[in-house]
């Protein structure tokens, strides 16, 4: 019998391994079960560079905040969050724009329930549980509403979650539903899992057998697969890149792990 830790939620499958919880493992959390371990260890196995690639989709995201912030957006909806670590995207945008209002929003209650113990006194940022899957639960939740005034621009967070849809669910349909909710001005942030490069072949696929084991298995898809995620958007400078060349902060060096090109970003502006 698996033992349960007192942080969490009743009614949870300790058995079977979330995408959410094996992230924060990779990211050096401590909100993952034994089983979420395990998967984690599979995945590392097959690519060990994986954390670096984690580690690179936040550094996008706290790029694509700033660079929200810039524009002056200063509404965020997240939608896959996670489990908060440090430099999530509220600390990033208050820090740039003190009045700045998240949405985090996620389907794993684990998840959930460590972002309201982190955001309880934080009037700026709350959580809303609801699935990118049905994008309507996600605008309509109450949460959302509260905090996001849809007739101002808001900067739409997809990151590092697209990737768990299958074609099957209509992603590009998804993100279209989500797109027609925000004001001009907007913009949508995307990083997603590719094989165009990176390390080849056994790698990747033993990620992909990794994350079979959960609910949500990982899709890599290519530059011109992303695409029309970003339809009725304009892909704003520098395009759809691997991770460490969109908009870095330094250049990216030649010792950097050569895994984080498994990932793509790209930032789209909704005219």
């Amino acid at each position: 019998m698996t033992d349960r830790p007192s942080w969490a939620p009743q009614g949870i499958d300790l058995t079977v391994p979330s995408v959410s919880r094996i992230y924060d493992y990779f990211l050096g959390g401590s909100h993952n079960f034994e089983v979420d371990r395990e998967a984690a260890r599979v995945a590392l196995q097959a690519l060990p560079g994986i954390p670096k690639i984690g580690q690179a989709n936040r550094a996008v995201m706290r790029r694509a905040v700033r660079f929200a912030v810039d524009l002056g957006i200063t509404q965020f909806l997240d939608i896959g969050s996670g489990i908060p670590t440090f430099g999530n995207v509220h600390e990033v945008a208050h820090a740039a724009s003190p009045g700045s209002r998240v949405v985090y929003v996620d389907n794993d209650p684990v998840a959930v329930a460590h972002s309201r113990a982190v955001l309880e006194d934080n009037e700026g940022a709350t959580i809303a549980r609801a699935d990118l899957r049905d994008p309507r639960s996600v605008l309509d939740d109450a949460e959302t509403r509260r905090m996001l005034d849809f007739d101002r621009p808001v900067a739409l967070m997809l990151i590092a979650v697209v990737h768990f849809l299958p074609d099957e669910d209509r992603p590009a349909e998804i993100i279209a539903t989500l797109r027609d909710a925000l004001a001009p001005g907007s913009i949508v942030v995307i990083t997603h899992a590719t094989d165009e490069s990176g390390p080849k072949a056994a790698g990747q696929q033993g990620v992909q057998q990794a994350y079979q084991r959960t609910a949500t298995p990982l899709i890599m898809r290519s530059t011109a697969e992303l695409q029309p995620f970003f339809n009725g958007f304009e892909i704003v400078e520098p395009g759809i890149v691997p991770l460490p060349f969109w908009r870095p902060d330094t250049p990216p060096g030649d010792d950097d792990d050569p895994a984080v090109h498994h990932g793509l970003a790209g930032v789209g502006l909704k005219a």
